[in-house]
């Protein structure tokens, strides 16, 4: 089957121009079929502060009032989604962006949790592969924001981690999917303090411990949670680490991979 990248770029890439705009370079010249999911937290996070719209975020995941999902969605499907685009057509990669309403791409329903309000959070149910595989088959590469749609009129804010790893296990069935989740941090680390403490393998077991001794927490958590549900259901491959090696992550010389075994 056909080699298929699904990548995941966080906020912290995003607010950062230089970084932001290398990446987009490296990623314009893979010579595969290749989809970007973005997020955009860092900057959400601030327009809502300077709204005065307070922010809670639990395990890595964002409360999402009906202010702040208007304000995730001009900041993901708006400004955040047509910079990346427009960056990539400066360096002559054909990119389209999309939120999950656009082509019907991406349906969730709101959150359902015993415990915890979410708000207008979503959890997805269904991705439009034949939307995609168009796309895709015309050389053209989807920018997808993380908003989601429920099929009735409702827009929901949705983890851009969980986007990336929906959409990879979805086109598995179709492409040799491989999932990268790229941020500012070389992978994921012992000591956050230390660079150089990149743990290169982690599989179910040594995420326990890590999580049980507090090593992993936050927004790492997703990612995890994610990365492991994605190699279950068909995904060849999953790696994290930093978006400037996104050529030596891809071909697992860098970075953290997450494995069964």
């Amino acid at each position: 089957m056909e080699k298929l990248l699904v990548i995941k770029i966080g906020g912290n890439v995003v607010d950062d121009e230089e970084c932001l705009a290398t990446f987009l370079q490296d990623f314009a010249s893979l010579p595969y079929a290749k989809i970007l999911v973005h997020g955009g937290g860092v900057l959400a996070t601030k327009m809502a502060a300077d709204l005065g719209i307070s922010q809670d975020i639990i395990d890595g995941r964002r409360i999402t009032d009906a202010a702040t999902l208007k304000v995730v969605t001009m900041v993901y499907g708006g400004y955040v989604n047509k910079q990346i685009v427009s960056g990539l057509q400066a360096y002559n990669c054909n990119a389209a962006g999309f939120t999950g309403a656009d082509g019907n791409l991406i349906t969730a329903h709101k959150r359902i949790n015993a415990s915890i309000n979410y708000g207008f959070v979503g959890d997805v149910d269904a991705v439009n592969i034949e939307f995609l595989q168009m796309l895709l088959r015309h050389q053209i590469v989807p920018v997808i924001a993380p908003v989601t749609h429920d099929g009735k009129g409702q827009l929901l804010n949705t983890n851009a981690d969980t986007i990336a790893q929906e959409i990879a296990l979805s086109l598995s069935k179709c492409f040799n999917t491989s999932l990268v989740y790229c941020f500012e941090k070389p992978g994921v680390l012992q000591n956050v303090l230390d660079e150089s403490s990149v743990i290169k393998k982690i599989n179910r077991q040594s995420f326990a411990k890590l999580k049980e001794d507090g090593i992993i927490h936050s927004g790492m958590l997703p990612k995890l949670d994610n990365a492991f549900v994605a190699l279950q259901k068909g995904v060849n491959s999953v790696v994290i680490g930093k978006a400037k090696d996104i050529k030596l992550l891809i071909e697992k010389k860098a970075g953290t991979s997450v494995v069964h075994e």
